[in-house]
């Protein structure tokens, strides 16, 4: 092998680092090692791992070769640290090999860096390795992601109807069986959905009134009739690992005038910003045709400034992002957001906040076809669930 020859590495746990778990196919909770050096023919992998998983990684990793640690001891020997001795071996091997120069990706852990460059192995970063290959969803991704997000919707469905079929009392507050209806009851009702459907769920957004004007205030506290409650639900299949993600907002009883006006704006913008999705366009591309919506409504863009009224009312975020193994993953929909690729998975999520009411946001997921989008959902985005 020539001493100028390049390999690649990208290391860390599969079951957290979603680029090497794509690139395995594999998972495993331990620190591990994915090393890929050129051959004649093309490049040879290898996975280094603890060794009591080697067996069910040479049957199921997407690797030619799986070693460990143990397998390239330094001279020194190994460290008692498991992610230490793996970064040691990972150095170790490649320096038998003759490599002398390594590109990693973005998620490198540094202590791997920092082994390779006591090895004399010269480290630099490749920005985009392995991204551009984790945007474009194959088939099968995109039947995981069009099934976890028909669960999300039907946990979106169950949310938004707990609410709009309370009864309002005293104060306007929401009841359901003789309790106040809160955002925890309701975040609560909604990881037990999930759960039951084999979905783990993060924190869930049910942001009611004035707590919705910050588009990530999770929401806390009393539910109360006539105004806007965001729900956003963003779990991840336990199978499949892929995640869905979609938001829809509802109102109990009469809805307000001005959320009305910001509702059918958003409603406009989601709209406008599924058309304009495409390959070949930019991110930014779909950004502006939501902003241009929401401007043409009179409707501002950007954070409140201290001076501005509590009835300032603004889109303060970007489009929407792309999402897969990770709810947020590359590309932004935004200012500066990258050409969109074949195969990209997209969430569309314009909103619209004000401080004294609340927020309306709708959000789907797409995914980028040659001269389109696919829209995986198919939920009601209305106010009104009751």
């Amino acid at each position: 092998m020539s001493q100028s020859s390049t390999a690649r590495i990208c290391a860390g746990i599969p079951a957290i680092n979603n680029t090497l778990y794509r690139r395995l196919q594999f998972s495993v909770g331990d620190p591990t090692a994915l090393l890929e050096v050129p051959t004649e023919n093309g490049t040879r992998s290898l996975l280094l791992l603890r060794d009591i998983e080697m067996e069910r990684a040479r049957k199921f990793a997407n690797v030619d070769l799986v070693g460990c640690p143990a397998d390239f001891s330094p001279e020194c020997g190994l460290s008692g640290d498991r992610e230490t001795a793996t970064a040691q071996a990972a150095a170790e091997f490649l320096r038998r090999e003759g490599i002398k120069c390594v590109v990693a990706d973005r998620s490198l852990p540094l202590i791997y860096a920092e082994f390779l460059r006591r090895a004399g192995i010269e480290v630099s970063c490749d920005e985009n390795l392995w991204v551009t290959e984790r945007r474009q969803k194959s088939e099968v991704e995109i039947e995981h992601l069009r099934e976890a997000q028909r669960v999300t919707e039907d946990a979106i469905q169950f949310a938004c109807e707990m609410i709009a079929t309370a009864e309002a009392r005293t104060g306007g507050v929401l009841f359901r069986e003789d309790a106040p209806l809160t955002s925890e009851r309701v975040r609560t009702a909604v990881d037990m959905f999930l759960l039951e459907r084999g979905f783990t769920n993060p924190t869930s957004i049910i942001a009611g009134g004035p707590a919705g004007a910050d588009c990530h205030n999770y929401g806390a506290g009393d539910l109360v009739t006539g105004l806007p409650v965001i729900v956003d639900v963003f779990p991840r299949s336990r199978k499949s690992l892929y995640n869905g993600d979609c938001t829809r907002t509802v109102v109990h009883g009469d809805i307000p005038d001005a959320i009305q006006a910001m509702h059918a704006t958003v409603r406009k913008a989601n709209v406008a910003g599924k058309q304009a999705t495409k390959a070949g366009v930019t991110g930014e591309d779909v950004h502006r045709a939501t902003i241009q919506v929401i401007q043409a409504d009179g409707f501002d863009i950007g954070l409140p400034s201290e001076d501005s009224p509590a009835s300032y009312c603004a889109m303060t975020h970007g489009t929407g992002h792309g999402i897969g193994l990770d709810v947020h993953e590359p590309p932004l929909l935004d200012i500066k957001g990258p050409t969109l690729l074949l195969g990209d998975a997209l969430t569309i999520e314009p909103g619209l906040y004000r401080r004294d009411l609340g927020g309306v946001r709708i959000e789907d997921m797409v995914i980028v076809t040659e001269d389109g989008c696919i829209d995986l959902n198919s939920l009601n985005d209305g106010l009104e669930w009751s």
